[in-house]
């Protein structure tokens, strides 16, 4: 599943995973303090502007903060592509692998890219800040707030939201590839062996199927991690900071960081509870997958010999298939009341926590928005589990399909779960 597509996937993980946590300390404790001497953003008139004098006036200051951020933004991007290419050039001269340009090279620009996406979720949340500031302006006065300024606010966010789209729209186009090519990696991998794969129940099923869904769910659900972790390391310094608005909660009080603090509480609850609603799925997708393919196996029989597929031995197939169909029903039943229960109650949460400091005209509407979408952000990368359970279930299930295979090539009992299928249906 993962040695066909990566170079010697445990310790290519690893080593990606351990750069990465060096990168980001180097970048911390001195890399970024280098940007004004190894920037090539003077090439392109984008360089770090030149210190002002005291007497500089409020305009001036203003312009140099901005060409300062973006001048830092340029090379914080300019240190991540050094660190994705010294990363790739190791790997390509350490293990050279058939598939390297796609399963290391394009692997690390999707990592780029979803950077970039996060950070542009940053400038869209600070845009809320301002427009609704502005709004409330607005709102409160007739005529503070020029047309002018308005339409700029809303040709500023179209702006932002062109790059966005074009960025999202080229990045699924590449992970579309990629996620065919890991398929290919797989199907090439098994074919091979075919020999030795071809007695286990569903293999066909499995190498043409189960493959290109591994691929596609495991894209998905790394995508969504990496996500969810940059996400978080760009939004928590912003919460908390939005957190000093912030001085107590209902019920409990003041408590020091309230927002994040309310964050982190309310997600470990929604993924424990989930947890334990939907400990059962995962078997009983497997299962599932199991009985579909004996049914389909005997109708395929079926069309090449009169005695096969006969209505007997297909009632008895369906009813299997039937059975263990009522059993997911029931079990995602009890697991989508906690969910979506847990879910809808979490729309709430922000402004039951945020509700003493509205009453006590504590912000701005601005800030308001400011402070909900960060909440928003934070929340849901601490919820990673509990958003993408489902999706979770679904790849244990096919992983448990593939590992029949690892087993099979490795000389290897094949798993429990594979015997107990064999004997019946659960």
């Amino acid at each position: 599943m993962f040695s066909s597509f990566f170079p010697k996937p445990k310790l290519f993980f690893l080593s990606a995973i351990v750069w990465a946590a060096v990168g980001m300390a180097a970048w911390y404790l001195f890399a970024r303090d280098l940007g004004p001497s190894l920037t090539i953003g003077d090439i392109f008139g984008y360089g770090y502007p030149v210190a002002l004098p005291d007497t500089a006036d409020d305009v001036a200051k203003a312009g140099f903060a901005a060409q300062s951020g973006f001048a830092a933004d340029l090379w914080a991007y300019q240190y991540m592509f050094l660190c994705s290419a010294l990363f790739c050039a190791f790997w390509a001269f350490a293990s050279p692998h058939r598939w390297f340009w796609w399963s290391v090279v394009a692997s690390a620009v999707i990592i780029f890219v979803t950077w970039f996406q996060v950070q542009v979720d940053v400038m869209i949340n600070d845009w809320f800040g301002r427009f609704y500031n502005m709004v409330q302006s607005a709102l409160g006065e007739a005529g503070s707030v020029e047309p002018a300024a308005f339409y700029g606010e809303i040709a500023t966010f179209a702006g932002i939201a062109l790059v966005a789209i074009t960025v999202a729209v080229l990045t699924r186009f590449l992970v579309s590839h990629y996620i065919f090519r890991w398929r290919t990696a797989m199907n090439d991998y098994y074919v091979a062996n075919w020999g030795r794969l071809r007695h286990i129940e569903g293999a066909s099923q499995r190498v043409q199927e189960d493959t290109m869904r591994f691929a596609s769910i495991m894209e998905g659900l790394g995508v969504a991690l990496i996500d969810s972790v940059m996400t978080l390391l760009a939004f928590l310094p912003i919460l908390w900071g939005l957190s000093v608005h912030v001085k107590e909660l209902p019920i409990i009080g003041e408590v020091p960081q309230a927002l994040v603090f309310v964050a982190i509480v309310w997600s470990a609850f929604g993924t424990s509870i989930l947890a334990i609603a939907g400990i059962r799925l995962p078997g009983l997708e497997f299962r599932n997958q199991r009985v579909e393919a004996a049914y389909r196996k005997e109708l395929v029989f079926g069309e090449d010999n009169a005695d096969r597929a006969q209505p007997p031995t297909l009632n008895e197939l369906y009813a299997d298939v039937r059975r263990n169909y009522f059993r997911i029903y029931w079990n995602y039943l009890y697991f989508n009341v906690v969910r979506y229960g847990y879910l809808q109650a979490g729309v709430l949460i922000p402004y039951i926590a945020l509700a003493p400091t509205i009453l006590a005209a504590g912000f701005t509407l601005g800030v308001m928005q400011q402070i909900i979408r960060a909440f928003g952000r934070v929340e849901s990368s601490f919820q990673y589990l509990v958003n993408s359970w489902t999706t979770i279930v679904e790849l244990i299930s096919i992983y448990k399909r593939l590992k029949a295979f690892e087993a099979t090539l490795d000389n290897e009992p094949l798993p429990d779960i594979e015997k107990e299928a064999m004997a019946g249906p659960a």
